[in-house]
């Protein structure tokens, strides 16, 4: 741990002092979490503001995809390779669960949601179960890796211990924490959100395995034999993890990573599009393309650019680790960043009023050498919860489980 006058120094270097002010009137716990802060801050984040110039994009193709039709005259075959693996111990998943429901006017992890409606069925048991049914048919636990965040670490192992993990063996559930990054004005100035509390918020979806290796949690999948990870977000209830069928699929080609994907509905169908550009995997946020690739369509009259990401990924553990080492881009989003002012007070902006700095899955995806892109049956698989009501929303992953056979 630094001390203040090491940390005086490290700001003053950086023109950032006036994050000290009232340091001294902290409480000493106060002052040992301000300082740590101080400590992990990645200066050269800060190079990056005002550098808009975003790198041209490449030559976009459509990418390598085993189809709906495909898998299911194949899907002896991959099931038999994937649960070979997940019994091996080849296999393991990591749950992105840092988020908080707020926008669903709920004040616990996301996870802890309750979308049952005559009976408690929470998101976090709708995601444990699907995660059974293939521990159930592969005779095995799958090791399950739980990334919370600094705001709901302790309220969702609280949360599942209440629930008595739903019924997984919990020797095989691990959490960490994700890393936070921190927040500057339009100056390049950090932000306080509170007394000795630097502005900070997690560090993008792409931070995870970042995460996980400052928690030492990769040591831990590497003793167990994993070889494979697959990525899931927490919001999607009907989707399917460790899907053996989807490994298997991934084995079979010599893949170095596979993305489920579903069929895009509309042409502007706000969903990142998984494609080769200049002949490495990648992914094309729907802002990013033009009306003539959002429209082009194929031979038999579909969407030429047609499949849709859904943060369901499967990557090569041994693959992971040269990312780790050949450090990710790092992002820098406008955001409404919560803060004190100089005379204290609280300010809850209405508008962007300052940078975070962010690492994205999709940088992930581009730097495999290989992607399979996996197709899935939209309305068996995807049902996001983003929020209450309307699109992608509480009542729309209810009317899918439902359809699904789950009952509520």
């Amino acid at each position: 741990m630094i001390t203040k006058d090491q940390a005086l120094k490290v700001l003053g270097d950086n023109g950032q002092e006036q994050v000290m002010k009232g340091f001294d009137q902290l409480s000493d716990e106060k002052k040992k979490e301000f300082l740590g802060q101080i400590e992990n801050i990645n200066w050269s984040d800060f190079k990056l503001i005002g550098n808009s110039s975003e790198e041209a994009r490449g030559t976009f193709t459509v990418p390598e995809a085993v189809e709906v039709p495909e898998i299911e005259k194949r899907h002896d075959e991959f099931e038999a390779i994937g649960l070979e693996a997940i019994k091996k111990g080849e296999v393991a998943a990591v749950l992105l669960a840092g988020g908080m429901g707020t926008r669903l006017g709920f004040d616990l992890p996301k996870g802890c949601y309750n979308v049952g409606q005559t009976h408690d069925l929470f998101i976090f048991e709708c995601l444990i179960n699907n995660l059974m049914e293939v521990v159930n048919k592969a005779g095995c636990f799958v090791p399950l890796y739980i990334m919370t965040s600094e705001k709901n670490d302790k309220a969702t192992r609280e949360f599942f211990a209440e629930k008595n993990y739903f019924g997984y063996d919990p020797d095989y559930i691990k959490y960490f924490v994700q890393d936070m990054a921190c927040a500057v004005d339009y100056n390049g100035k950090l932000l306080l959100e509170d007394n000795g509390r630097l502005a900070t918020s997690p560090n993008g979806n792409g931070g995870w395995y970042v995460s996980m290796v400052k928690a030492g949690l990769d040591k831990d999948a590497k003793a167990r034999g994993v070889k494979w990870i697959n990525i899931f977000a927490v919001d999607n209830v009907l989707q399917r993890i460790a899907d053996p069928v989807f490994v298997g699929a991934t084995i079979a080609g010599g893949y170095q990573a596979g993305s489920k994907v579903v069929r895009k509905v509309d042409p502007q169908e706000k969903m990142g599009l998984l494609c080769l550009e200049d002949g490495q995997p990648s992914i094309v946020e729907y802002y990013e393309m033009s009306k003539e690739m959002a429209e082009a369509k194929a031979e038999d009259g579909s969407l030429l650019y047609k499949f849709g990401v859904i943060l369901n990924y499967l990557f090569s553990l041994e693959k992971l680790d040269d990312i780790v080492n050949n450090s990710m881009t790092v992002h820098v989003v406008e955001k409404k960043i919560p803060y004190i002012d100089e005379a204290g007070n609280k300010v809850s902006p209405t508008e962007p009023n300052g940078y975070k700095f962010e690492l994205l899955v999709l940088d992930m995806v581009h730097m495999m050498d290989s992607n399979l892109a996996f197709e899935v049956v939209r309305e068996h698989e995807f049902a996001p919860i983003k929020n209450l009501h309307g699109v992608d929303s509480v009542d729309s992953a209810r009317e899918l489980l439902v359809k699904n056979g789950v009952e509520l």
